[in-house]
């Protein structure tokens, strides 16, 4: 879960580009709340790294907090990063 300002900046486009980049599968979507939801898989080295980007964030954006959970593995992402409809 990304906090800050990151709805309207780019910031799920940003997310997908730097997860294609790593090979990393899963998706990225809005939030009511304002927040983005990145569901990520791949190995602990490509997620860390995503996690590092994501952090950054695009140029508009102004990233507060990076929240992780622990999540299943879903096959439907096993080689897919995709942008998900908003909540």
């Amino acid at each position: 879960m990304i906090s800050g300002t990151v709805q309207g900046v780019g910031y799920r486009y940003f997310a997908q580009h730097a997860a294609a980049k790593l090979k990393v599968g899963g998706y990225v979507k809005n939030l009511r709340d304002g927040r983005v939801e990145v569901f990520g898989m791949g190995t602990q080295q490509q997620l860390r790294e995503l996690r590092t980007a994501l952090e950054r964030g695009p140029r508009f954006s102004s990233v507060t907090e990076v929240r992780e959970e622990a999540a299943s593995p879903d096959p439907q992402y096993d080689q897919l990063f995709i942008i998900g409809n908003s909540d």
